[in-house]
């Protein structure tokens, strides 16, 4: 009996080693990431579908402040502590992490032929030799509006800027909605939300911003100052001290009813669904008149790499094939409305107001935001000169022309075009 005993025990003891063996040998995977709002996503829904499949991988999502995110991520990445698997922000800002050797070479990885050329894009050497991050999603711009507050007002989606314009009138002159939710502190929004939405229709989308890159354009060329002279319109419809309303301010303007139109990147649908008890709806960017070709910012905005210092490079090129994949393009872009899959393989959305935003790429020319390729590369940095200038000409401090003049010479002053 003794015996039997005995042996039970060390066979017990044995099966439990095994298992602090096996626990011992799982590798953990952390992620590194500005977008601290999807958080409970990737813990409740990404990460859970992924372990699922791979025992023996776990994965941790380390999300900080979007605005630390660039230099905290470069201390990291200096000191050596940075996670194994790095949020790719689009173009200049990844490509001088992937130079500095901080970002493996994925061009070969499985998965990476699901993604256009396009779609690589943001993530890929000049010469196109190299691609270090897999694409995950992009955002569409356009203005998100209160549906009820348009029928209440009688008031018809505008698809010109004389309709547009006369929509803000009409609202205007009513006085139960503030025209527009956007404010100018937070600098950004006035570009990102303004100046970026905008533009692509007075610059051609794509034709304008490739021929800023190679210099056959100027910012102070009519195309360019004329999304100024638009903002400069704006100031008369955003209400009563826009110039200290941040951001969340006039997300909270928007949601709790108090605005009628928001200038709009899609990645706020998520959140707005959640927070507005009105129906809502979006339009593209109106074009200057009936029949012009309209253009909107469909702009590749994130993506996913592996740090080249990663302990655990094997297990982390699956997890990115696993991102590469049709299941993860799927499950991204409907828990997350509004982040467009940029997987080669068709994503059936069920949000309305998503299907909304990307029908407009049936119609409507697709472009990207004009500073963030090659553009902001050097001092001044063309992105952040944008903000601040296109919130000078919103405030009134600034003319149009000013504004551009100033940066063209900003770019000029580093920016050699090839020839």
């Amino acid at each position: 009996m003794t015996r039997t005993i005995t042996k039970a025990l060390l066979v017990g003891a044995s099966l439990l080693g095994y298992a602090n063996i096996a626990s011992a040998q799982d590798v953990t995977l952390t992620i590194e990431s500005w977008r601290n709002d999807d958080l409970a996503i990737w813990k409740d829904k990404f990460i859970p579908a992924f372990e699922a499949k791979n025992p023996g991988i776990k994965v941790v999502f380390q999300p900080m402040a979007p605005t630390e995110y660039n230099a905290a991520l470069n201390a990291k990445l200096e000191s050596g502590s940075a996670g194994d698997l790095i949020t790719c922000r689009p173009f200049d800002a990844s490509l001088e992490l992937f130079k500095k050797g901080y970002l493996a070479d994925l061009t070969k990885n499985a998965g990476m032929e699901n993604f256009s050329d396009v779609a690589k894009a943001a993530w890929t050497t000049d010469d196109g030799s190299q691609t270090f991050c897999v694409p995950m999603a992009s955002v569409i711009h356009g203005f998100i509006y209160n549906k009820d507050a348009f029928d209440e007002l009688k008031i018809e989606v505008p698809k010109t800027q004389a309709e547009f314009f006369a929509a803000l009138d009409k609202i205007k002159a009513d006085g139960t909605y503030v025209p527009m939710a956007m404010g100018t502190k937070d600098l950004w929004e006035a570009a990102t939300m303004g100046y970026q939405n905008i533009g692509p229709n007075y610059w051609k989308g794509e034709e304008g911003r490739l021929a800023l890159i190679k210099g056959e354009q100027k910012l102070t060329d009519a195309d360019w100052v004329k999304p100024f002279e638009e903002l400069a319109k704006w100031k008369d419809y955003l209400g009563d001290g826009f110039e200290a309303q941040t951001y969340p301010d006039s997300q909270n303007m928007f949601t709790l009813g108090r605005a009628a139109i928001y200038p709009a990147g899609s990645w706020e649908i998520s959140g707005f669904n959640t927070q507005a008890q009105f129906k809502m709806g979006a339009f593209p960017p109106p074009v200057e008149k009936a029949g012009d070709t309209c253009y909107i910012s469909d702009h590749t905005d994130i993506g996913i790499g592996l740090n080249a210092k990663s302990a655990h490079a094997a297990e982390a090129a699956k997890f990115l094939e696993w991102v590469a994949s049709p299941e993860f393009a799927d499950l991204y872009a409907n828990a997350l409305p509004g982040f467009f899959s940029l997987n080669k393989t068709a994503v059936k959305m069920a949000d309305p107001l998503a299907q909304e935003f990307v029908s407009w790429r049936e119609t409507c020319k697709p472009t990207i935001r004009s500073t963030y390729q090659i553009l902001s590369r050097g001092t001044p940095n063309l992105e952040n000169e944008t903000w601040v200038e296109s919130a000078n000409v919103i405030n009134g401090t600034s003319t149009p022309a000013a504004a551009a003049e100033k940066l063209q010479k900003g770019l000029d002053s580093w920016h050699k075009p090839a020839k």
